[in-house]
């Protein structure tokens, strides 16, 4: 995969830097990620993932730790917890800064007011619109709570 992005770039250059550190837990979990991507390249037929793409399987693999780790919670095993949170702020260093409530609540509005919705059954238009817009700078769970509120109070 040519140097086509410079998230992947960087991706590459933090696995290499992990092993010569042998920085055990971090080698891991960047290799893993960079296998989940080459999956995803070879899953869409592309010979390089722009960073949109990066990201999207970046935020697959933040779900699955934070699922993981509300069900290794549930079950006590708080060992398997803390590799999971340790995993998953490696995770997170990848993702751009995340957007401020407020500025999500100005992108939603602009998206409802541009879009003359009105009810909640336009939400997952509204969601569309405003995911695009965010270009994976904010927290979807964030965005479907702000975009719900705003549409039930029409």
């Amino acid at each position: 995969m040519k140097g086509v992005n410079m998230l992947e770039d960087r991706i590459a250059a933090d696995f290499k830097e992990a092993m010569k550190a042998r920085d055990a837990l971090r080698t891991q979990t960047v290799s893993f990620l960079r296998s989940e991507m080459k999956y995803y390249a070879i899953d869409k037929k592309k010979d390089a993932l722009d960073d949109c793409d990066v990201l999207i399987v970046l935020k697959k693999l933040i779900k699955q730790r934070q699922d993981s780790i509300q069900q290794f919670e549930k079950g006590n095993r708080m060992d398997l917890v803390n590799k999971e949170r340790a995993e998953l702020d490696i995770l997170k260093a990848y993702l751009p800064e995340e957007m401020s409530e407020q500025e999500l609540i100005k992108i939603v509005d602009e998206a409802v007011l541009g879009m003359g919705v009105i009810t909640v059954k336009d939400m997952g238009r509204v969601m569309k619109e405003v995911m695009a817009k965010t270009q994976g700078r904010a927290d979807n769970k964030m965005v479907s709570d702000i975009v719900r509120k705003k549409l039930e109070n029409k």
